[in-house]
């Protein structure tokens, strides 16, 4: 059975812990690829291959399970990259909330996918940082409630080291600055949305580092229309590159994934 997040989020409650793998034979470790700048659509095949890879561990160890074997480890996977411009909606997502006809979008140099996340329309683009972990949850915790405010988790240790007070906004998945009750100015720098498929994730974070940002006035980002999007380029007020974002965030996934802290780097 799949489950999807979307850009509305559960009631905010203290973020849950860790609690370790699920059981004795559970495998934390991650390995990670750095894709560099892609196309969406090779990507998103990856991401189903590994899914999918994974999910037949899984009905193999049922079976190994059943005869009495011992059960194989399922592997781990985080995919870091930039896109070229892009525009994806999400299977609860309206087609209206893209504001660009195919003429358009050809003009902008942009294209468009339908995709089985949860969630709204979001933007994708160079100067963004986006991750796809493929993770087993039952090596890590078995909640998506978890596993969202995990990310999230992440991203504002990530910002905070940038001087940034990043938070969460009740209702909403996502990172925003601006977030505390009755600030003038919210605006999110990173949004989330993702698929379970037998606590087997895909799909995951797009973090705005220094992305044109006038490519999100061609949405209604998350189908939100009263707050802004940001950048970190943009409230830091200099330059800052992906490449330089990208492995100050790993450490954070690590640690709030409860992962070694050693991972494995793959082509």
């Amino acid at each position: 059975m799949d489950n999807y997040s979307s850009c509305v989020a559960p009631a905010l409650a203290a973020v849950p812990q860790a609690t370790g793998p699920a059981t004795g034979t559970a495998n934390p470790a991650i390995g990670v690829r750095r894709l560099g700048q892609v196309a969406y659509e090779p990507t998103w095949d990856l991401q189903e291959q590994l899914l999918a890879e994974t999910v037949a561990v899984k009905t193999r160890n049922r079976q190994l399970e059943g005869s009495g074997a011992s059960p194989l480890p399922t592997p781990n996977h985080l995919l870091l990259c930039e896109h070229p411009h892009t525009y994806t909606l999400g299977k609860s997502g309206k087609p209206e909330h893209l504001l660009l006809d195919e003429v358009a979008l050809a003009a902008h140099g942009a294209t468009f996918h339908r995709i089985n996340r949860g969630g709204d329309i979001t933007y994708h683009g160079p100067g963004q940082l986006v991750g796809y972990p493929i993770l087993d949850l039952d090596n890590f915790r078995p909640d998506i409630h978890w596993y969202l405010r995990t990310l999230e988790e992440a991203v504002i240790q990530l910002l905070a080291e940038y001087g940034l007070n990043a938070g969460r906004i009740a209702g909403l998945t996502g990172v925003w600055l601006g977030w505390e009750e009755g600030a003038p100015n919210p605006r999110k720098i990173c949004a989330m949305g993702v698929k379970c498929s037998r606590w087997v994730t895909m799909h995951g974070f797009a973090l705005n580092v220094c992305p044109d940002l006038g490519y999100f006035a061609h949405i209604v980002p998350c189908g939100i229309t009263d707050k802004a999007v940001t950048s970190l380029e943009q409230e830091l007020g200099r330059g800052v590159t992906v490449a330089e974002v990208q492995e100050r965030l790993l450490p954070h996934l690590l640690q709030q994934l409860g992962a070694p802290a050693e991972y494995s780097a793959q082509g």
